[in-house]
């Protein structure tokens, strides 16, 4: 028997022994055979070593998949190889040996917590007495290392949203019990699926494999929504289709196929169900596709939330996405296309196992979906690209030999017998993924910021918006002091500074002038700290009025915003008066000012235009030129516009019928 190597954890050289009992060769022949490989120096040594022992251990393992979930073997083999991958030197074993010693000297003089937390699952709350604090766990970078060599019970794309969902309840640490009920309940799952009938009427196509089913004698209903028309029925979900079958009397009607794989256009979103159409129950889908004159409404009936809606929602969103990934980039080679396929539906799995652990607290469903997550997070149309280009198949530990271990793929073709070498280089992948990651991450810091705002009331908001804009009202004062003159100086100076610019043509070097004194400003308040004297805003609510004032402004002010509609609505009606000559003297009228109009620009440098455009309303915004002005024109104008003859409006419940 081969000594332990010292500069080997206990773990390590535990797992070491194991892999080569699993490959039946000495743990002195593994050794050379990674020498032979490894071209490092010392630093890393460990680690590289235990991951070169469990990938020569792993592909053996997969065969016989099946049998040792079961008996919970490979659950403690997996485990023991994240162990050791986090934990490979006897350093790393001594710096986690006074760590844990630590730790347990702090619990003793710390003060537990009396608080209930009613969001644990209760699957956390019965298992934790056996989550003994001495026992090892595992961290989120282990976990995601074991998907990059089986991607069984994690995916190296979402491998780390998996891992916060799973040990949010523990202290984001993976317990060993937690994660070989998991592995149970995937299995338990696999096989659920496995015994459920094909939809009536319907044959599947060569590896397509029912994923969810719902609507049975021992589920929840289902119900279609045609108009005023339901049918109780059972809904089954495919990685290619939707399928719907109606209740009959004896058994179930013909199944409704709805093709998820196609290359067209097709949405599913959410949708609210009731009684003669009202939108009353938030708990439906809707199907719509450029094939059907309208959609297809399922509705997932349940007391409270709409957590089976949002769950279904989500299924039939990854598969769609997962076909149009397929056609997007491309994928041509039977092996990658299933090998996609395959990932996915694992993902599928690993949510249904999660939700059987989490009853209390379903979990969120795009932590263990691939492109559902993708097409949420920021920047996952780059991951996608590089995910693309990363695709594997064919070896003893993809997807799909996983799948066939566990007797859930048909036969594929001869194909996919084929060895398809695995992309060694995964970090521009995993560089997308932690970058997307990271940036999520920021976006939910920010969105945090505005959870304060969202939640507060009407009167709340108006104050905020006040106090806001209350240096840009000072602002919009002062600008209006300049343009009346009231500061004869300032508003010389500023005429001829845009007359020179109007005539040299110099507005594009004024508006770069200007961003860059912006931008200046900017560098200026970073530098004198003002974010950090002022980190939040204070708003004063007190007011000199008093509640009965404050009661007649709130209502003048909604008197004020009705009149403001009011007169909105009947310009907009002169307005359409004029253009189909409602009016026909004021239509001849506007129609003789626009032919003007059409022909000065065309004769008159539109320069010079603009420059006389700025004089009048300067002039005309002097006091001398307001009295020099036509005491008539304003109310000739005037006069002019409330003759203009209004279209009569009638307001039914039809659906309006406007002619252009």
């Amino acid at each position: 028997m081969m000594m332990e190597k010292k500069h080997l954890s206990t773990i390590a050289n535990d797992v070491i022994r194991r892999c080569a009992l699993e490959v039946d060769v000495s743990v002195d022949i593994l050794n050379q055979e990674f020498e032979r490989e490894w071209e490092g120096g010392i630093d890393g040594y460990s680690r590289k070593l235990v991951e070169f022992c469990c990938k020569r251990a792993l592909p053996v393992m997969c065969g016989s998949i099946d049998e040792t979930i079961s008996d919970a073997s490979f659950s403690r083999f997996t485990f023991d190889m994240m162990l050791a991958w986090e934990m490979p030197s006897s350093a790393d074993e001594e710096s986690h040996t006074e760590c844990v010693a630590k730790e347990e000297e702090e619990k003793k003089v710390a003060v537990v917590s009396d608080q209930p937390q009613d969001d644990v699952s209760l699957f956390y709350s019965d298992l934790m007495p056996l989550l003994i604090d001495r026992e090892p766990t595992i961290g989120e970078g282990a976990f995601v290392w074991l998907g990059t060599l089986v991607p069984l019970v994690v995916d190296t794309v979402n491998g780390r949203f998996t891992y916060e969902t799973l040990t949010a309840p523990t202290g984001n640490r993976l317990h060993f019990p937690a994660y070989d009920k998991f592995l149970k309940e995937m299995h338990r799952c696999i096989k659920h699926l496995q015994k459920q009938d094909t939809p009536t009427g319907a044959e599947l196509a060569d590896n397509e494999i029912i994923l969810h089913v719902e609507g049975t004698a021992s589920s929840q209903s289902v119900v279609r929504h045609v108009g005023r028309t339901s049918w109780a029925g059972r809904l089954t979900l495919t990685n290619y289709a939707l399928y719907f079958e109606a209740s009959g009397v004896v058994s179930y009607e013909h199944a409704v196929k709805l093709d998820l794989s196609n290359n067209i256009e097709q949405t599913v979103k959410p949708a609210a169900t009731g009684p003669w159409g009202a939108p009353l129950f938030d708990k439906a889908i809707v199907y719509e596709s450029c094939e059907l004159e309208e959609g297809i409404v399922l509705e997932f009936p349940e007391m409270t939330s709409s957590t089976r809606r949002d769950h279904w929602l989500a299924l039939v969103t990854e598969i769609m996405l997962l076909n149009k990934f397929i056609s997007k980039f491309n994928v041509e080679s039977e092996v990658q296309v299933w090998e996609m396929h395959a990932r996915t539906i694992l993902g599928i799995i690993r949510l249904h196992a999660a939700r059987e652990m989490l009853r209390m607290c379903p979990p969120e469903p795009r932590s263990f979906l691939i492109f559902a997550l993708l097409d949420e997070l920021p920047k996952g149309n780059y991951v996608l690209e590089e995910l693309s280009g990363s695709l594997k198949g064919g070896d003893p530990c993809s997807a799909i030999s996983i799948l066939r271990s566990l007797n859930v793929s048909k036969q594929i073709t001869d194909e996919s017998d084929q060895i398809v070498q695995p992309a060694e280089n995964l970090s521009s992948l995993e560089g997308a993924i932690h970058q997307s990651r990271e940036e999520a991450k920021e976006i939910d810091k920010a969105k945090d910021t505005t959870r304060g705002l969202k939640e507060e009331g009407i009167g709340e908001s108006a104050q905020v918006l006040m106090g806001l804009l209350k240096p840009v009202t000072v602002l919009v004062s002062s600008i209006r002091d300049i343009l009346r003159w009231e500061q004869p100086v300032t508003t010389s100076v500023l005429l001829v500074s845009t007359l020179i610019l109007i005539y040299k043509e110099w507005a594009g070097p004024a508006i770069s002038t200007f961003l860059l004194w912006v931008v200046g400003k900017m560098l200026w308040l970073r530098r004198t700290g003002v974010a950090k004297k002022s980190e939040k805003i204070v708003i004063g609510s007190a007011s000199d009025q008093t509640v009965m004032e404050s009661i007649v402004s709130a209502q003048q002010g909604l008197r004020t915003i009705h009149e403001i509609m009011r007169e909105t609505n009947v310009a907009l009606l002169k307005i359409w008066s004029i253009l189909v000559s409602k009016a026909p003297k004021h239509t001849n009228r506007v129609m003789i000012v626009m032919i003007g109009a059409a022909i000065v620009p065309a004769l008159i440098p539109f320069k010079f235009l603009l420059m006389g455009l700025v004089l009048y309303c300067a002039v005309a915004l002097l006091k001398l030129g307001k009295h020099t002005q036509s005491e008539q024109g304003n109310p000739r104008l005037r006069e002019w516009w409330d003759s203009i003859p209004v279209v009569p409006v009638e307001i039914n419940d039809k659906e309006s019928d406007t002619t252009t």
